[in-house]
């Protein structure tokens, strides 16, 4: 038998020819005596039976591939020093070609075994190298000692800068807004061990769009979207049910779906416009029945959520805006055959909504970035690659595959008969795989408030401020000159939008030594600041006058609040306790004997105080009464704790130690979360605690920073996290149901205290400057030469017009806008 294929140069099914023939062949590469020796082996075993026949072709194959060796003239510098020589396989869509690779000291080659590739070498620079990832094939991870040798000797070579952004960082950054959803399921399937270059585990999109037959196309509408919280073959309920009927009768073990959402079958379905040599090779030669090619997406669509035996998801052609569509139109002029309509297959019949391969992917492309989708798609992110594509879970949602399509379900190398080994690989390979699981807890949704921001215009305008730092004018962001506008001033986000127009409005050097606390009144009506000449200083606003002046206590005063509601003011200091002033009275109180050293910092919520100490614990005080309980003045006896009558003691208002918390170092910053579900404290030696109130239990304890934490902020959103800020110059955010780092980036300074809306951070640095920081881009948005020492504290205004900050320079400004 003889295979006739591309006669006359043109793309058709193969010809098969089963009679005699005589063939002349012309060996332009190599001469006979090297070439008859491996076809007389091969005609040897061409005359055993198929079981021998596959074993002796696998020795011989192997055999060869042992014997060759890199050829050392292939080396684009004699002088380069050899590392390693391994055997591998380059992988291609449909074709596996095997080589050698050698590394040297400045480049990676890969020399095949074969003169069927385009070049005798293909060659590396060690520089030009950006991403090293460790990939499975075939369900398994392959040739593990020499890729994971090969892994590490790369990682130490010289030259070598990798693009080390980290998983955690990247699903942040789909979170924060900061890159596309589509950018997103790039990564994902990447990650996942999905690869463009290998048909078994080509990338997976999902079907958005559940509307092909309308004239227009509302995006605005939920209607026409598919249901993301549920598997391709649990959209039609009427068909799930007798999949389920099914799978109850099925013996172990048992499956839903018989079929799978991505193989190299379907790629080519989609694909077989543009490469219908793939087709003619995964086919035998042949192309699919006309009738059953990909002719219609509406056809498509429906088919795939009423077919018993269909279940495929998209690929990412359909959302690639740089593709431009040309997989659905036959360019090539392929004949494919006639369909029962008597027409012959030519281009996909497009949805009336769109007017070419153009339109269509354009509204492909915004229909996965619309808001419905980007607050759903998580849902279909758990079914793919997180913690819903196998098990309990995989069951509860409907989302149960065949064995073979799970990665450890069978070991490979274990197998040691050959044709059942290949019989499996055959399976794996044709009937699809579910991508390697990279999420075991639900994945976050993306976050409402992130859609404020244009990351595209923060990195252009980022990039525009690197030769212009200390620059304090107003930062153009769009094409008005302002962040856009969408919400009632009084609202917070409000003040982040705008934050790019924050303007210095007044400054005083207020204090003799450094600053360390600033704070507004719940009023918004006057500033606090608390020195380390032990000075707490009142503020009226607007007017930027000093009110007040007193001392508290005889050593520096660390931090200060004011209690809604009351005349009251709580003063933290280095004599460990926490005083009183009344703002009424003008009366200064030792309030609470707090700790065995000084107290570091505080917070105050929901009528919960906590406190901070250098004696490495946190305490948690409840004040009995609400804000009325510390207006209560109670007459004590000479018994008092602070030893004189008349005066404020913490008893006879009834205060409380709810919980205290030890520490393994002095604690320097405490927040409570918004909800007081939460507390976060952080300590000199970088080591974040999360413990729940009201009983000061432990939750989670990590190393979030290599020196001391010097800030912390909470999430206002729905997502539970906290944002640290270190000596390292790290800003990092945490997880809190998980305890998990999920952001970090590296500022280049140390941030000394942080404001954060969930993305943006304004941070004060060591070195004076206000920070403005987008989490989500990790770039520098304006940076603005503020203090000429360390920024210690910044505040926030209650109404968000204003900001606040104090430094060891010992000077306080006001920032606010021009209206």
């Amino acid at each position: 038998m003889t295979v006739e294929m591309l006669e006359g140069g043109v793309l058709q099914p193969y010809k098969f020819r089963r009679e005699e023939h005589t063939h002349r062949f012309e060996l332009i590469y190599v001469n006979v005596s090297q070439v008859l020796p491996h076809v007389c082996q091969l005609q040897r075993a061409s005359t055993l039976p198929p079981n021998d026949q596959n074993t002796m072709i696998q020795a011989i194959v192997r055999s060869r591939q042992r014997r060759q060796k890199f050829d050392r003239a292939l080396l684009e510098n004699l002088s380069e020093v050899e590392i390693l020589e391994i055997q591998a396989n380059k992988v291609t869509p449909l074709v596996t070609n095997p080589g050698t690779i050698m590394l040297t000291s400045c480049k990676l080659y890969f020399q095949p075994h074969n003169n069927a590739e385009k070049y005798p070498v293909i060659k590396i620079s060690i520089a030009e190298i950006k991403q090293i990832i460790k990939r499975r094939y075939l369900l398994r991870q392959v040739e593990t000692n020499e890729r994971d040798g090969l892994y590490e000797k790369l990682l130490l070579m010289d030259g070598l800068t990798l693009d080390d952004t980290q998983q955690d960082n990247i699903s942040y950054q789909w979170q924060a807004g900061a890159i596309s959803n589509y950018d997103y399921l790039c990564y994902l399937n990447r990650q996942a061990d999905r690869s463009v270059n290998d048909l078994t585990q080509y990338p997976v999109y999902p079907w958005v769009l559940a509307d092909y037959v309308s004239e227009e196309l509302d995006l605005s509408d939920p209607g026409i979207y598919r249901d993301l919280s549920k598997p391709v073959g649990a959209l039609n309920e009427e068909r799930l049910k007798r999949l389920k009927d099914r799978c109850k009768d099925m013996p172990e073990p048992r499956f839903l779906y018989g079929s799978h959402y991505s193989t190299p079958g379907f790629v080519l379905y989609y694909l077989v416009r543009e490469y219908p040599q793939y087709m003619l090779c995964l086919q035998n030669g042949r192309f699919d029945h006309p009738d059953r090619m990909f002719n219609s997406l509406a056809d498509t669509w429906d088919n795939v959520t009423t077919n018993p035996s269909d279940f495929k998801e998209l690929i990412p052609e359909f959302y690639n805006k740089e593709v431009v569509g040309d997989f659905l139109c036959n360019t090539q002029g392929i004949h494919f055959g006639m369909r029962q309509n008597g027409k012959p297959v030519g281009d996909v019949e497009l949805p009336p909504w769109a007017d070419g391969p153009h339109t269509f992917i354009q509204k492909m492309r915004e229909a996965l970035e619309s808001d419905y989708v980007s607050n759903h798609l998580h849902l279909w992110i758990d079914l793919i690659f997180g913690f819903k594509q196998n098990g309990t879970e995989a069951e509860k949602s409907d989302n149960l595959f065949y064995y073979l399509c799970y990665e450890g379900s069978v070991d490979l190398a274990a197998i040691t008969d050959l044709n059942e080994r290949l019989a499996h690989e055959v399976q794996i390979t044709e009937f699809g795989q579910v991508p390697k699981q990279l999420f075991f807890h639900p994945h976050p949704r993306r976050c409402k408030s992130f859609g404020l921001y244009d990351s595209t215009i923060l990195k252009s305008r980022a990039d525009s401020l690197e030769s212009s730092e200390g620059n304090e004018g107003p930062l153009a962001i769009d094409k008005d000159g302002n962040f856009p506008i969408e919400v009632p001033f009084q609202d917070p986000r409000n003040f982040w939008q705008r934050l790019a127009e924050l303007k210095q409005q007044r400054s005083c050097r207020v204090n003799r030594e450094g600053i360390n606390a600033v704070a507004f009144t719940a009023d918004g009506g006057s500033i606090l600041t608390a020195g380390q000449d032990a000075l707490l200083k009142i503020f009226s606003l607007p007017e930027f006058n000093q009110v007040r002046s007193l001392r508290i206590g005889t050593l520096a005063v660390s931090s200060c609040l004011h209690i809604p509601g009351t005349d009251t003011i709580l003063v933290g200091s280095w004599d460990n306790v926490v005083y009183r002033y009344s703002l009424q009275y003008s009366h200064v109180d030792p309030y609470i004997e707090a700790h065995n050293d000084a107290v570091s910092c505080m917070h105050w919520l929901k009528n919960i105080l906590v406190t901070g100490a250098w004696d490495c614990t946190v305490k948690v005080w409840r004040i009995e009464g609400g804000a009325d309980g510390i207006l209560r003045r109670k007459e004590c006896d000479n018994t008092s704790k602070f030893g004189k009558a008349g005066h404020l003691n913490p008893l006879c208002i009834g205060n409380a130690i709810l919980c205290e918390m030890d520490h393994d170092s002095m604690v320097t910053c405490v927040a409570v979360h918004p909800d007081a579900t939460y507390l976060a404290t952080g300590t000199q030696d970088g080591v974040l605690a999360l413990w729940s109130l009201p009983k000061g239990e432990l939750i989670h304890q990590l190393n979030c920073h290599s020196h001391s934490i010097n800030a912390l902020a909470w999430n206002v959103d729905e997502e539970e996290r906290v944002l640290t800020s270190g000596d390292d110059g790290l800003l990092t955010i945490v997880d809190a149901h998980l305890g998990t780092k999920i952001c970090v980036h590296d500022l280049k300074e140390t941030g000394r205290c942080i404001a954060w809306d969930g993305r943006l951070v304004i941070v004060g640095g060591i070195s004076g400057d206000i920070i403005l920081f987008d989490m989500g881009t990790g770039l520098v948005i304006k940076r603005i030469l503020a203090h000429n020492g360390p920024v210690t504290c910044i505040a926030i205004s209650p109404d968000y017009e204003h900001m606040a900050s104090v430094s060891e320079d010992r000077q306080l400004i006001l920032w606010g806008f021009d209206d």
